[in-house]
């Protein structure tokens, strides 16, 4: 040992013969130093921290938070050896004493800054993973307050590099408060309707939402401040302002999703011409459907008392009730969609007849499905309306259509027909 320490002596006293070969020995070992600290430190934080990971639902994220936490905090302490080993390299002029001194103290604000939003960003995971985090959303509070911190670290960042104080800089913002409030302004109307956003629970993420004027008909994959991304069902991505949700009209079809129930909706337009009265025949025929026969017994007992109590006017037949096959088929697809096993029956169910128009009689099927899955509803509806169009001509009922180019082509043989026998 005292060997060592003898040769050392002989080899300072030798170099201190020659100072520039001293000055670049010494940026040498400082380098080295500060090489093997940042080596060391990275290993014991990942160590310490590889435990408090596993513990966290955040398997798939470790690459992400060990290169953009730990990494950083590690390189604190190489600027820690930059700045304090600085002065005791020899020959080492003080202007470069000084610059290494806000270089480094600059270094360290920005590692910090950057540290803690990678923090912050850790912890809106963290959050996110929580059985509420999807119903209020804290990313847009993240990004307002890692904004607030790079703005904090920009300050001192240019203090210290000017070797000024920052409470120059910060005098000097109040002026400038009406352009800092002028470029800021679309982030300060993003924060407000973030907060009515979240304060108000509108959306949320995994919501299904509709804006017909902006093209928008998807599901909601994120919510951050500036910006909602929307998912479309043709499975393009939209990017909305946030603060288009406080200003414009959408919906958003959360309430159906969570009633369990999606709502049917749709007309069957009749031909007005083939509405008429059922005769006996037509009765006794309709009864062999099993979700009639009850309510057409009712019914003729009821049109039976009715027609009782007219005495000497009920025998002329204009003076009767009488069943018709438009309202035998309604109570026919009441019953039917009674009896539907995937018919919501705890929501609203009804048939009923709309205002007639030139195109026919609209006869509504208003109901909801016991589903909301998008598919499957379709095919219950597609399945119920193919019955009902199909069992039309049971009941003496045609849908109406408007004449095609094939009727008139055929209406055009017949008049040919016509003037050929004529």
């Amino acid at each position: 040992m005292d060997g060592m320490l003898e040769l050392w002596q002989e080899f300072h006293t030798w170099l201190a013969d020659y100072p520039r070969l001293e000055l670049w020995f010494g940026v040498l070992v400082l380098l080295l130093v500060a090489a093997l600290s940042n080596f060391v430190v990275k290993q014991l934080l990942i160590r310490a921290l590889v435990s408090a990971i596993r513990s966290l639902p955040l398997e798939e994220d470790k690459r992400v938070m060990k290169s953009s936490i730990i990494a950083r905090l590690a390189n604190v302490l190489p600027a820690l050896v930059f700045y304090f080993g600085a002065p005791m390299v020899p020959h080492l002029p003080e202007v470069a004493v000084t610059i290494i001194h806000n270089v480094t103290n600059a270094f360290i604000i920005l590692t910090v800054a950057m540290s803690i939003g990678g923090a912050l960003t850790l912890m809106n995971m963290v959050y996110e993973r929580r059985h509420d985090g999807i119903r209020k959303p804290i990313k847009g509070y993240i990004q307002v307050v890692k904004i607030a911190v790079y703005v904090v670290a920009a300050i001192l960042i240019i203090a210290t590099l000017i070797d000024r104080s920052p409470l120059i800089l910060l005098s000097g913002i109040g002026a400038m408060a009406a352009v800092v409030i002028l470029v800021f302004q679309d982030t300060l109307l993003s924060l407000v309707a973030s907060m009515q956003i979240s304060s108000s629970d509108i959306i949320r993420v995994g919501d299904w939402v509709e804006m017909p004027h902006l093209n928008v008909d998807g599901e909601v994959i994120d919510i951050a401040l500036h910006l909602v991304k929307v998912q479309n069902w043709d499975r393009t991505i939209s990017s909305i302002p946030t603060r288009r949700f406080i200003t414009d009209a959408f919906k958003n079809w959360r309430g159906m999703q969570e009633l369990g129930g999606r709502r049917i909706m749709r007309n069957v337009l009749l031909d007005q011409q083939s509405i008429g009265f059922l005769s006996a025949d037509d009765v006794k025929g309709l009864k062999r459907f099993r979700l009639l026969s009850d309510y057409l017994v009712e019914k003729q007992k009821e049109i039976d008392a009715w027609n009782a109590e007219l005495k000497e006017a009920g025998k002329e037949p204009v003076n009767t009730r009488r069943i018709t096959n438009i309202g035998t088929f309604r109570a026919y697809v009441l019953q039917y969609l009674r009896s539907h096993k995937h018919i919501h029956q705890n929501m609203t169910l009804m048939v009923r007849q709309l205002s007639p128009t030139a195109e026919g009689l609209p006869l509504q099927v208003y109901a909801f499905t016991n589903t909301t899955a998008w598919a499957e509803y379709e095919g219950i509806q597609s399945d119920i309306f193919d019955h009902l169009l199909a069992i039309l001509p049971e009941f003496g009922l045609r849908v109406y259509q408007s004449p095609s180019g094939r009727d008139i082509s055929v209406l055009g043989q017949l008049f040919k027909r016509d003037q050929l026998d004529s």
